[in-house]
Formats: structure tokens, C-alpha cells, sequence
């Protein structure tokens, strides 16, 4: 995305340090230790870092070459690249991270998003994502596009993708702006 071309290390700043305990301690409840953990979307490399050092084997995901380059000087395993990249990938993982990117991706791809983080997991692994909670659909004053879901939207997205919701949470904003997040934890299932 441009804005994130354009901004990266005033992005980086602006969330390196937001913090993220409810999150964090929402996934680990579901996540065993020292999984094979992928971070979709990583920016600025934050909750990368966090998992890391609980000793998760982590890996990243971002096509803003300033969020990768920075990553690579934090000593973090990284690939410039989009989600769509890793169709057919045969790394797996026990777990996926992806915060506040999903809403970035259009309506369109969605169901194909989620079946391609499906591959990538293991069976029973755990994919955890926020999204900006509700029904906007559209570009905000700063260039960005944003596809907000609520608990029936994401329903619709996830059909046929091999995923079971267990968990959802709506929680308010970290840096304390006005929006909610829907935060959910999905489950590889057998289909």
C-alpha cells in the first residue's frame, strides 16, 4: 500500500511500542509453545519481537521493503512479500498472527485469503486476526483502504476454508481512537 511505502518509519514509531497484553494473552491461551509461528502483515516488527522472545520460531510477512529492512536490522526472519505469494507454500506453520492487516484486503479475496492461511497451517493449528469492527467499506483520509467485518460478515468469508471460529472478543482501540476491533481466533479443522 502506498501509505505504508510512504510513512514506514512514522508508522513504525506510531505502533512499536502500543501495547498489545490483551492481544497477546487472547492468542496464547490457544497457542503451544515454542510453535512454528508466522506473523502476516508484521509492520513494525513489534509482535514479532514479542514472540520471539517466548521462544516461538517466527517468521514474517510484509510487502513494505522499509518494514522488511528494518526487520532484517532487528535480527527478525522475514520475506518481502504479500500473502497471495505464499499460495501453495509447503512450509507449515502451528500458528498464524495476523493484526490489523486483514482489513486492508478486499471483500473479494477474502474466502480466498483464509483458504490459503489454511494451508499454511498444520491441523489444529490456530490462526489469530483483528480487523477493524463494523460495516465500512472504503478508503480513510489517509489513502488506506479498509474492509471492516463484524462476527456475521467474517462468517460469510469463511465458508468453505477449513476453518472453526473459537473464539471471538470485541475490544476498543489501542491508540485510543475511536473504532473497536473484532479479534478472532480461528481453528484448522478437517474438511
Amino acid at each position: 500500500m502506498t501509505y505504508y511505502k510512504n510513512n514506514a518509519i512514522e508508522y513504525i514509531n506510531k505502533t512499536k511500542d502500543t501495547d498489545m497484553s490483551e492481544a497477546y494473552e487472547f492468542f496464547l491461551k490457544y497457542a503451544k509453545p515454542k510453535s512454528k509461528l508466522i506473523d502476516i502483515g508484521f509492520g513494525s516488527g513489534r509482535d514479532m519481537l514479542y514472540f520471539k522472545s517466548l521462544g516461538f520460531d517466527v517468521f514474517g510477512i510484509d510487502p513494505t521493503i522499509d518494514f522488511c529492512e528494518e526487520a532484517k536490522i532487528k535480527d527478525l526472519n522475514v520475506d518481502c512479500c504479500e500473502i497471495m505469494d505464499l499460495a501453495n507454500s509447503i512450509i507449515k506453520y502451528d500458528l498464524i498472527w495476523a493484526s490489523a492487516v486483514l482489513h486492508h484486503i478486499p471483500k473479494a479475496l477474502l474466502n480466498q485469503l483464509f483458504k490459503i492461511c489454511n494451508d499454511l497451517l498444520e491441523v489444529d493449528g490456530i490462526m489469530y486476526f483483528s480487523v477493524k469492527y463494523g460495516d465500512f467499506e472504503g478508503y480513510d483520509e489517509l489513502g488506506r483502504y479498509f474492509n471492516y467485518l463484524t462476527e456475521k460478515t467474517m462468517n460469510d468469508y469463511l465458508k468453505d476454508t477449513g476453518f472453526k471460529v473459537i473464539d471471538i472478543k470485541i475490544t476498543e482501540d489501542n491508540l485510543k481512537r475511536e473504532n473497536k476491533w473484532l479479534n478472532v481466533i480461528l481453528k484448522k479443522v478437517k474438511i
